[in-house]
């Protein structure tokens, strides 16, 4: 058990991950917290985050801050996506190895393994074959991560902890409709469907005004509107969803993922001076179970009440098919998830609506 006054520098404090944990850490009597904006702080700056842990010197760093996206974004900003996390991740790793951080956990995804692994995604799978390619940039840069984790422990003793949680949503997330994950993005879209098909205009603008689309504001005609709704697959009818729909997943809430961060920090060291067989000591973070992109999309449509259609657009591409992560590992450990999927997106749009 760590102490409730130890320093803990959460990088990424405002993002879907990290407002999380911030909170939760909280919850639980950690009273010695430390965060930066990206305005205070830029994570890219190799000598500004030095600096930084020169100045704060935290004894534990929780790496949750990263550049994150569905999957139209990682296919469409795929220089930015390995720059940036590369850089975000080896200058937070290596700063915490200067300055004696006593644990770390560096928070990757489920996408680091390859495309056409055995399911369910056991650990040991990593690098075994090709990854999926609309992904690749990002998943390569998370990849690095625990690679820098692993041998940093090996050759420095240091006790850095990577977690790789499967497809996440909760509190906080991205609704930017070309940026954001796959729940979100339904949520967003079918819940402009129904306002659209219920004539919900308030609704509508305000959405807008929160977050905006494509130049359009609040004061926007409702004819501009509907066109650019349109272009992305909105309408009074129908909601367009990129792929056949065949796809699974396993969706974990974040709130569960940051229960899970506090609890290997207070409970498990990955120091090499703890093993015998460091290879592939990463560990899984999910629910264990999956569920298809369309019976997704039913049950969103089921929270919200909207009465429309889901078109999926086959030309567009599907990502990996599969992707059940194994988390018996975690499970041995004393871990698992509370939250179920229903219970989880119906806190997500129930906050989306009142936000």
């Amino acid at each position: 058990m760590i102490n409730k006054s130890s320093k803990i520098y959460i990088a990424g404090h405002k993002g879907l991950v990290g407002s999380a944990i911030l909170k939760n850490f909280k919850k639980n009597g950690y009273n010695n917290l430390v965060y930066r904006t990206h305005a205070e702080l830029d994570l890219i700056n190799q000598q500004k985050v030095m600096t930084f842990f020169l100045e704060e010197q935290p004894e534990y760093v929780i790496l949750a801050a990263a550049k994150v996206g569905g999957i139209k974004a990682n296919n469409t900003y795929r220089a930015d996506f390995i720059y940036e996390n590369l850089m975000i991740q080896t200058n937070i790793i290596h700063a915490s190895y200067i300055n004696n951080v006593k644990k770390m956990i560096f928070l990757g995804s489920t996408c680091i393994y390859p495309k056409n692994t055995p399911q369910p995604i056991k650990e040991e799978y990593l690098l075994t074959s090709e990854l999926e390619y609309t992904n690749e940039p990002y998943a390569i840069a998370k990849i690095a991560g625990v690679k820098m984790c692993e041998n940093y422990n090996l050759q420095y003793d240091t006790d850095f902890i990577s977690l790789m949680p499967t497809n996440l949503y909760g509190y906080n997330d991205n609704f930017d409709l070309e940026k954001s994950h796959v729940i979100s993005a339904l949520i967003r879209k079918i819940h402009l469907a129904n306002c659209l098909q219920k004539n919900k205009w308030n609704a509508i603008q305000n959405d807008i005004e929160r977050y905006p689309i494509n130049g359009l504001d609040k004061s926007s005609s409702r004819e501009k509107i509907i066109s650019v709704l349109r272009s992305f697959g909105i309408t009074n009818k129908a909601v367009e969803v990129w792929g056949t729909g065949k796809p699974t997943r396993d969706f974990l809430w974040s709130d569960d993922l940051a229960d899970a961060c506090l609890f290997l920090l207070e409970n498990y060291s990955n120091s090499h001076k703890e093993k015998t067989n460091y290879y592939n000591s990463h560990i899984n973070v999910g629910t264990g179970n999956e569920i298809s992109i369309k019976d997704l999309c039913i049950l969103i449509k089921s929270i919200i009440k909207y009465n429309g259609i889901i078109k999926f657009n086959c030309a567009k591409p599907d990502g990996t098919m599969r992707k059940l992560t194994d988390v018996q590992k975690i499970k041995n450990m004393g871990w698992m998830s509370k939250t179920s999927l229903k219970e989880g997106l119906t806190k997500m749009y129930k906050s989306y609506i009142i936000l």
